[in-house]
């Protein structure tokens, strides 16, 4: 499967007691070029717990390009991962450029 960058996935996240796992959506934040040549992407996890939290982006459907978002999310710039593309299991939809750069920008701030 082909990633890219601003899509919005479903993959399995594992429960914190690491004995299951319980699928959730997550946005792809690596570029494209990085996406093409590993096996790897890296991403960070969607939430539909909206809180005003310091890196953290909140997204409706209205900021997507295209695809659905069923609920209002908070995207969390501040649990970045390392996945495996073959763990996605589907893609839901992609951001739109403006929220990119949001991401972007929170996720700078950490560092």
């Amino acid at each position: 499967m082909i990633i890219n960058q601003k899509e919005i996935v479903l993959l399995p996240f594992p429960f914190s007691d690491l004995e299951g796992t319980r699928v959730r959506p997550a946005l792809v934040v690596s570029n494209d070029e990085l996406n093409k040549k590993s096996d790897y992407c890296i991403m960070v996890p969607l939430t539909i717990v909206i809180k005003d939290e310091p890196y953290s982006v909140v997204i409706d459907q209205k900021d997507l390009s295209s695809g659905k978002l069923l609920k209002p999310s908070r995207i969390r710039t501040d649990k970045i991962f390392c996945v495996k593309k073959d763990m996605v299991n589907m893609k839901i939809g992609v951001i739109n450029n403006q929220v990119l750069e949001k991401v972007k920008i929170e996720i700078q701030k950490m560092f």
